[in-house]
């Protein structure tokens, strides 16, 4: 993106304030570039303006926990790359069932329609028309590559974000783009070979079964005839690179509708705003709904959906249900810590005032104080199943907030490499585990707290079963963590294995990460208290249950001493995925 197009810092910094002219501007100029990476990424058009919605949704409620502003570009090419990814996959698991896996063989092909708008849109004309409609025959991955790399090559995207956006190196992005290019450049070679007139009656006869819908495997089979026959391998000749004939073309024209009614705006983060408005005039959150939509225009149905949120920066921010000091448990038993053996010299006096020393006489010296950070999670085998957990310690609790892009539940959902969420204040929380050994399996990238201010401890851990555990119904040797059918997901060297929930606890501020490189798997991120934490540990097996196979386990000592989790460091490294195993936190 040219500078003069790209938002300003002072932009940026007042739209994560939750200004609305601010974030109006940012959603103006970033559209455009949400509209053309989508749209050629997309096979379908008419999932288009959902995408660019809902990612322009995710982009202005996010930009409030964007930690590094001039990472805006490439964090905005990750998201709607992410969300392309989504709808896809989501899109593909709908026709493959029942009768839309029937309809979808008598379906005009959905990117040849695309294509052919844009040729009628810019009113292409020789080469550019003949590479647009090339486009078609690229797989899935190579139009995704495409999209960035268009961008690229006009001077609107840097080649190290396009890098991030595909979550891998310059180098590796550099031999990708050099792959596109050659299957591009043999999709064009295809595509004048098919419409000159006359025929290769080799190439005719080789399209007989043909349905006429371009694609992937049928680039591979006609490429193979291109390159090698005398007749067709000529249609090489004069073709212009690639480059010059698509840099013009960077930006697609947003259409005028999606310009006209911006529901990302009027409907999301401006509620957003008129909330985080209201909230500061009246302590509490209990502003009224004129203080809270002065200006807005927001209807009184929008308000009371935002009520339940508070908007911190332009993002949506959980208030913990245990802030209220009534929401608290009346009784919370504390678990005795191991009291230490007596010296052989102490006083054998009841008291518990402690004597003065008398000079001269031998004293013992108390124990020093735990040493917060002294203890980090070691690998363990697991509790027999039928043991329950030992009483949990009591931890103060005020309130804990989240932020991040993909709301789930009462929390937020990480699905991608580079997902986050921040927490902030002071009680538990819950990581819940979803490892996505059917989709990709491999070694796991273990997740990674960083910029850790304050402590955290893994207080317990619950959920009904570790995830190395029989999956009731499983095939022998199946696991949550997968099988010899779909794969397995293994977990690097010294890891703590984890189970279905993992509790922490916090008093402070920290940023966890998603760091999925080979291993697929998903995180849920959600409020706790000590009494949840406390009964999903405590709730027993069932007999041919479809989840609790063993009691928690708690880890928890009530002293500085309990364990940190893994992965843990006071340092924002560069890549999160690359924090190491045993944790820095003293």
């Amino acid at each position: 993106m040219p500078r003069h197009a790209e938002p300003a810092a002072d932009v940026i910094a007042a739209a994560r304030a939750g200004e609305r002219a601010a974030l109006e501007e940012l959603s103006s100029r970033t559209l455009p570039l949400v509209y053309s990476v989508a749209a050629r990424a997309h096979p379908y058009r008419d999932d288009v303006d959902d995408i660019v919605q809902e990612t322009m949704v995710r982009i202005l409620r996010g930009v409030g926990g964007l930690e590094r502003p001039e990472a805006f570009r490439s964090w905005v090419i990750t998201i709607t790359v992410n969300e392309v990814r989504d709808h896809i996959r989501r899109r593909g698991r709908r026709e493959t069932t029942g009768a839309a896996f029937d309809a979808a063989e008598h379906r005009p092909d959905p990117a040849a329609d695309f294509a052919e708008g844009v040729i009628l849109e810019l009113r292409l004309s020789g080469q550019r028309e003949e590479t647009l409609r090339a486009t078609r025959w690229l797989d899935e991955d190579d139009r995704e590559l495409l999209s960035l790399w268009w961008l690229e090559t006009a001077g609107r995207l840097a080649r190290a974000e396009l890098a991030s956006a595909l979550d891998m190196t310059s180098h590796q992005a550099a031999v990708r783009v050099q792959r596109m290019k050659e299957r591009l450049h043999t999709s064009r070679v295809i595509v004048r070979a098919l419409a000159a007139r006359p025929a290769c009656g080799e190439l005719t006869r080789l399209t007989l079964d043909w349905n006429g819908a371009p694609g992937g495997l049928w680039r591979k089979r006609l490429g193979r005839h291109v390159r090698q026959c005398p007749r067709c391998v000529r249609h090489e000749e004069g073709m212009l690179a690639p480059e010059g004939l698509l840099a013009p073309l960077a930006l697609l024209p947003v259409p005028a509708a999606l310009l006209a009614w911006r529901p990302w705006l009027s409907a999301g983060t401006h509620a957003a705003a008129a909330d985080h408005a209201g909230a500061a005039a009246t302590p509490g959150g209990g502003g009224s709904a004129t203080a809270g939509t002065a200006g807005t225009g927001l209807t009184a149905k929008a308000v009371v959906a935002a009520g339940a949120l508070l908007a911190v920066g332009g993002s949506l921010v959980y208030a913990a249900p245990w802030s209220s000091p009534s929401a608290r448990p009346a009784t919370a038993p504390m678990a005795s810590s191991p009291a230490p053996a007596p010296s052989p010299t102490a006083s054998a006096s009841a008291s518990p005032s402690r004597p003065a020393p008398v000079p001269g006489s031998a004293v013992s010296r108390p124990s020093p104080r735990p040493r917060y950070g002294s203890v980090v999670d070691t690998v363990d085998s697991a509790p027999p199943p039928d043991r329950p957990p030992a009483a949990l310690p009591h931890r103060p609790q005020t309130t804990v907030t989240m932020t991040g892009l993909k709301r789930h539940l009462d929390g937020y959902q990480l699905v991608h490499r580079g997902d986050t969420v921040v927490l902030r204040g002071k009680g538990y929380l819950t990581v819940h585990w979803d490892v996505m050994y059917g989709l990709r399996p491999g070694l796991l990238t273990m997740p990674s707290w960083t910029g850790l201010r304050g402590r955290l401890f893994h207080v317990a851990s619950g959920g009904g079963h570790r995830m190395d555990d029989r999956r009731p119904g499983a095939t022998a040797g199946g696991t949550w963590m997968g099988n010899r059918q779909q794969g397995l997901v293994t977990l690097p060297p010294g890891a703590q294995q984890m189970w279905q929930n993992e509790y922490y606890y916090l008093d402070g501020s920290v940023t966890l990460h998603l760091n999925e490189t080979q291993a697929d798997y998903n995180l849920d991120v959600l409020p706790s208290s000590w009494q949840e934490t406390a009964d999903d540990i405590a709730t027993p097996p069932t007999p041919h249950s479809a989840e609790r196979e063993r009691y928690g386990l708690v880890r928890d000592t009530g002293r500085d001493d309990a364990p940190v989790p893994q992965y843990t460091t006071r340092s924002t490294p560069t890549d999160a995925g690359t924090v190491p195993q045993h944790s820095v936190v003293s």
